[in-house]
């Protein structure tokens, strides 16, 4: 049985949309915030239409066996400061448990940026009702998300001093 949900996160950002936008096209930049849990990680990104992005780590939970993660992703369309979409998939101990749609849309507004994230999954694999499932889903996108502006203060970007216009 598949499950399909849906969700938005928006963010507000003191930065102009192309500094907003390389946090995910900059490879170094998007380390300091896109993480998955656990420990021995490795990434790989090709940011370009038809490159994707691959991930994996070990992550051990109190009292529970240690699990491998995997993260691979295609990118299906990149417009410059504007949008990305692309689709992944999520793999724990070799088993394929969701994959998703994502549309990340960075608009100009009053002082920054505001960027929609937006989330279309299928879960394949889910517990119970898969309510706790997505909330967890939703719940690690909102963390990333989260480090996206400490990642975007500690970069020094050009044409802008730290904390101030450019």
């Amino acid at each position: 049985m598949t499950r399909h949900d849906t969700f938005t996160i928006s963010r507000h950002f003191d930065r102009r949309p192309a500094e907003v936008f390389s946090a995910f096209a900059d490879t170094g930049l998007r380390r300091r915030w896109f993480r998955l849990p656990g420990s021995g990680a490795a990434y790989d990104q090709d940011f370009r239409v038809g490159g994707g992005e691959t991930a994996h780590s070990t992550f051990t939970g109190l009292d529970t066996a240690p699990e491998r993660l995997e993260y691979r992703s295609r990118y299906f369309a990149i417009a410059d400061a504007e949008r990305i979409v692309y689709g992944y998939e999520a793999i724990v101990d070799g088993d394929l448990r969701w994959t998703s749609l994502v549309t990340v849309r960075f608009e100009a507004e009053t002082g920054g940026t505001r960027l929609d994230w937006t989330e279309q999954v299928t879960f394949l694999r889910y517990d119970g009702d898969g309510s706790a499932d997505l909330a967890h889903l939703r719940g690690g996108s909102t963390l990333r998300l989260n480090g996206l502006e400490p990642a975007l203060r500690s970069a020094a970007l050009p044409g802008r001093a730290p904390g101030g216009e450019s």
